[in-house]
């Protein structure tokens, strides 16, 4: 298990969490932490939870039980325009971009509730654009048309337009080719030189634990196993489960 951390070296903190859809529980008892400054990685089959769980996380499900801490601050009970203004923003999978819109406003609406000067605004869509620099060729193109990738690149644009804490991507690789996925993983590790904190679900378990400084396994709703990346890719349970390595 990961070593355990002040409380000031975390932007996320989860103990107990419960949560699921209605009457169906999905989530039995998550201890998380996020740690500040650094790429977090979940990883685990189909069906896990993973995704219930940035849906928890975003404030999209309710959290049944347990606490949700953000810089100590109780989200527990939070709405989703709360969890996001305390810079807790979800890439969701699927990159849910509007298709009839421009690149340029879908980036935009990333930043619809921040009451911030236009010079902000621009400063923070010429880092996407720089960070994206086939979304600054695309920017009037409706995204409906992009690649799957450029699409990717959008969705995380428009994330970063929200001005995350805690950038939390669900399926970065889902459905791109290798190097579209290196060309994400080389934006997202410059984000992290940064400073910015991500929190990454993944099912390609290589690109997530050879990225990540941390990275935590989740099965039937619950977290089996953590580490940090390189420990659990030299891991033989770890292999034999998701990379395909016998014993």
């Amino acid at each position: 298990m990961v070593d355990p951390l002040a409380a000031d070296e975390l932007i996320v903190e989860l103990k107990g969490l419960r949560a699921g859809y209605g009457e169906i529980q999905v989530l039995w008892g998550i201890d998380l932490p996020v740690r500040k400054g650094e790429i977090t990685a979940l990883i685990g089959s189909n069906g896990a939870g993973k995704t219930t769980l940035m849906r928890a996380l975003s404030g999209l499900i309710p959290v049944q039980s347990g606490t949700y801490l953000c810089e100590g601050e109780d989200l527990s009970k939070a709405a989703a325009a709360t969890i996001l203004s305390r810079g807790i923003v979800h890439v969701p999978e699927g990159r849910r971009l509007f298709g009839a819109m421009s690149v340029e406003d879908n980036l935009l609406m990333g930043a619809y509730s921040r009451h911030v000067a236009s010079s902000e605004l621009k400063r923070d869509l010429d880092r996407v654009y720089t960070t994206f620099p086939k979304l600054f060729e695309r920017r009037n193109q409706a995204s409906a048309t992009l690649s799957g990738g450029e699409q990717q690149m959008c969705a995380i644009g428009r994330g970063l337009m929200s001005a995350p804490k805690l950038l939390m991507v669900d399926e970065l690789s889902l459905g791109l080719s290798p190097l579209l996925v290196e060309q994400l993983v080389a934006a997202l590790r410059a984000l992290n030189a940064e400073g910015m904190s991500i929190l990454l679900v993944e099912q390609d378990v290589i690109t997530a634990l050879d990225l990540c400084d941390t990275a935590f396994v989740m099965d039937m709703g619950r977290i089996v196993r953590s580490g940090s990346g390189q420990d659990l890719l030299a891991d033989p349970i770890i292999g034999e489960a998701y990379l395909g390595v016998l014993k």
